[in-house]
């Protein structure tokens, strides 16, 4: 993930290790520093056993436990930090036999996800237990794991960083000719409510039809959200691009004049930090509309630093307000801008985690 290796790649006081299953995407993280851990070939059974039948999420064998073991080992690691909260989990055999200390990062569908059951909420406090440090990208995912019981002691805020060098600030003026054009980036699932967007893009439309909606993104709602557009007559109107590397997101970014991020809870429970794509946009100075969910009022103050909604209405009339507005669109670009500036600096972030690590250490 982006805002992964942007955190791995930036570190500086310390040399990190990555250590993983399997590599994917080499061209778009060419890290070089990886080594591939042994993987058990009873996957499937694991899955049937421990899934199905057992009810619990899955868990490392001991042939991988060793394999962990012997790679912290053999690069005298002195620290192990375990990304998403699923994962924790899954390693908890060797969590209970490590000297090591343990930081294990939370970033969203990690802290209720496939949580349902008591044993895997009995596993998840086992987590919190051997870890010396638990993170958290948003303060509402901190009090959320304060809820299910993680000890508020245990628990730092780490956010997003934006590189900000890679997105300037740009302010944006009204299309003379009411060509505007909406963007929403994202991976194409359900909690980031593309529906919504598309929904409220055709009413949207009928006020301004020579307006266009860009998806930005690929996921398994692609197909869905392709025959709901053409359900709506806007298939002509909505271009899905599927995935963007980021100099063409980016650009994308500045050829937009609102970005759209309505995020919504899954029944599973899964929900947001803050969306990496919504910080970009915002450093970018493009004026911003989402929904009261999860972290997102931690980036958005409500008519300050971009417009917070709580419907698929109130997003439909946001849109046509900032449409009406300019004056007011330019000044939440410019405030979100200046918010991602002072609270999501990728290197400020950087030297915050840095900060953790070096304290663990001591």
């Amino acid at each position: 993930m982006l805002h992964v290796y942007r955190q791995v790649t930036g570190l500086s006081r310390v040399t990190p290790k990555v250590l993983a299953f399997k590599r994917e995407n080499e061209d778009r993280f060419p890290f070089p520093s990886v080594t591939l851990l042994h993987r058990t070939r009873a996957r499937s059974l694991r899955r049937i056993w421990q899934v199905q039948l057992q009810k619990a999420p899955q868990q490392a064998y001991p042939s991988e436990v060793r394999s962990l073991h012997q790679a912290l080992a053999s690069y005298q690691c002195r620290l192990l930090h375990i990304y998403f909260g699923n994962n924790g989990v899954f390693w908890l055999p060797f969590l209970r036999t490590s000297t090591w200390p343990i930081v294990v990062s939370f970033h969203g569908a990690d802290v209720q996800v496939d949580l349902q059951s008591a044993t895997a909420r009995k596993m998840l406090l086992q987590v919190f237990g051997f870890a010396r440090l638990i993170l958290a990208r948003s303060q509402s995912l901190a009090d959320a794991l304060t809820e299910i019981g993680c000890p508020a002691k245990k628990i730092g805020i780490q956010r997003t960083g934006i590189p900000l060098n890679e997105y300037a600030y740009q302010e944006r003026d009204n299309p003379i000719d009411g060509s505007w054009q909406i963007l929403q980036a994202c991976r194409l699932i359900e909690k980031k409510g593309l529906a919504s967007t598309i929904h409220a893009f055709a009413e949207f439309r009928r006020t301004w039809p020579s307006a266009r909606l860009s998806i930005a993104g690929d996921g398994p709602l692609r197909r869905s959200l392709e025959q709901l557009a053409d359900s709506l007559g806007e298939s002509a109107n909505i271009r899905f691009s599927g995935f963007l590397k980021p100099d063409a997101l980016r650009e994308l970014y500045y050829q937009s004049h609102i970005f759209l991020h309505p995020s919504e809870t899954t029944r599973e429970g899964n929900r947001e930090g803050i969306p990496n794509s919504l910080l970009e946009a915002m450093a970018t100075g493009l004026p911003c509309i989402a929904t009261r969910h999860g972290g997102i009022p931690e980036a958005i103050e409500n008519e300050v630093s971009g417009l917070l909604v709580s419907s698929s209405a109130d997003l439909r009339s946001q849109m046509q307000r900032l449409a009406n507005e300019p004056e007011l669109a330019k000044r939440l670009g410019k405030n979100g801008a200046a918010v991602v500036e002072k609270n999501f600096d990728l290197n400020r972030q950087i030297r915050q985690l840095e900060d953790h690590y070096l304290s663990l250490l001591g």
